[in-house]
């Protein structure tokens, strides 16, 4: 199209095209580019036969300008693809807690439109901690749970994303629910993870849980593992003082990493219930 005919097409409220500039220079991060190709008349809303959108590919390629300027002329914030993708999900692959947080701040949804593309449990798989926090500080559920997938905890858990799993549980994360009767301790058993496996006992794990084939998760670690030692060592019933912390906690519900740290206690008092 010439910068005319885009803008007599700019009429419309969905357009569809080919690969066109707009989207090139958005994925690419060209601001310039992008500046002067909406300032000649392309239309920002200009979808592919896919219905990816120049701000699909922006969050995508991590470009939180493009995707301001984007906004700024009128960009769908919550466009949706043929595969279901979100801008919110694809600023989620990518990574980018700019491009999160800017997309928020313009009213998309923290939710994911279909259970094949959810942007909580795409920034936990992918050991993306920003995007976590800022998802969950403005009302992502930090339990949504996806019969394929299970929790974003679970997700985490099972790619061995630490600090996206001590993140989920600061804010408020159920340690037991994963996916069906497999619990993220039972995944992180068969992985042999004792990072994982000793935060998860840290924030109540159920040692005794059985999954859908009525093994627990100390009956899931490799032969010779010496996960199986800490295992053994939990057995028994938890202490009364992480009894105490455990309660507090759940007290507190989500964002409980923000409330105890606006309680008047002491430092150490702190760090404790903070798991620090």
């Amino acid at each position: 199209w010439t910068p005319s005919e885009a803008k007599w097409h700019s009429l419309f409220t969905d357009i569809v095209s080919d690969w066109s500039p707009v989207h090139e220079a958005a994925i690419h991060g060209r601001l310039l580019s992008l500046r002067n190709l909406i300032g000649q008349g392309w239309p920002v809303n200009l979808v592919t036969a896919d219905r990816v959108s120049p701000l699909h590919e922006a969050c995508l390629g991590g470009h939180p300008s493009c995707a301001n300027i984007l906004l700024k002329h009128g960009a769908q914030v919550d466009g949706v693809t043929t595969d279901w993708h979100t801008p919110l999900f694809n600023a989620c692959v990518s990574g980018s807690q700019d491009c999160v947080n800017l997309l928020l701040q313009h009213g998309a949804s923290p939710h994911a439109v279909s259970d094949l593309a959810s942007p909580i449990h795409e920034a936990a798989k992918r050991g993306h901690v920003g995007c976590l926090e800022t998802l969950a500080a403005h009302g992502g559920d930090v339990d949504y749970n996806i019969s394929h997938l299970g929790t974003p905890l679970y997700q985490a858990c099972e790619n061995q994303q630490v600090a996206c799993a001590k993140k989920l549980l600061e804010s408020g994360a159920s340690v037991n629910q994963g996916r069906g009767l497999d619990s993220p301790l039972h995944v992180v058993a068969r992985a042999s993870s004792r990072e994982l496996a000793l935060l998860l006992m840290d924030f109540g794990a159920d040692t005794q849980a059985k999954n859908a084939e009525g093994k627990r998760p100390l009956e899931l670690v490799p032969p010779e593992s010496p996960l199986t030692q800490l295992f053994l060592q939990r057995e028994g019933p938890p202490s009364l003082l992480q009894l105490c912390r455990l309660r507090i906690r759940k007290c507190f519900g989500t964002q409980q990493h923000h409330k105890i740290n606006g309680l008047v206690l002491p430092e150490e008092l702190k760090r404790f219930l903070l798991h620090m």
